[in-house]
């Protein structure tokens, strides 16, 4: 049996933009933009994931907004399970970090149309959904929830 194994993603929104970054050479999405995301680390929370891999990608620190969504990953990737929130940009500027990624931008709608290189197909459908308005996000923060208000999206 494979292993299981939990992505972590993040949909980062900059005002009427989108972060996406763009996988290095190495990577096996080498040269494709994709959302910052990465695999869950022993003993992490999976919205502090988020982050994390928010931070080392691009340079930029967000906030978790909500979850948007769980997807199992298809069979090239048996077990595999990614979550995906959408975030807040709260400070730093949008730099690759020259390991996983070589490039890092906000992209507007308009942008994103015009760009010629390859974007990840589920990324670029996540982001699609998010600019049209086509997404429910589950927001946490709420006090009656006995395991906490802050790390529930229920």
């Amino acid at each position: 049996m494979p292993e299981t194994v939990v992505c972590i993603g993040a949909i980062v929104k900059k005002e009427s933009r989108v972060l996406l970054v763009r996988q290095a050479a190495g990577h096996s999405l080498a040269g494709q933009w994709t959302i910052p995301w990465g695999r869950l680390e022993r003993g992490e929370s999976a919205a502090a994931a988020a982050l994390r891999e928010v931070m080392e990608e691009s340079g930029v620190v967000a906030k978790v907004e909500g979850l948007l969504g769980v997807q199992e990953l298809p069979s090239r990737w048996q077990g595999w399970l990614a979550i995906v929130y959408q975030c807040q940009h709260v400070s730093g500027e949008a730099v690759p970090d020259g390991r996983e990624t070589d490039a890092a931008r906000y992209f507007s709608e308009e942008e994103l149309d015009s760009l010629v290189e390859p974007i990840e197909p589920w990324s670029e459908w996540l982001v699609r959904r998010v600019f049209s308005g086509n997404v429910t996000i589950t927001r946490g923060g709420d006090p009656s929830n006995p395991f906490g208000a802050s790390v529930g999206f229920v």
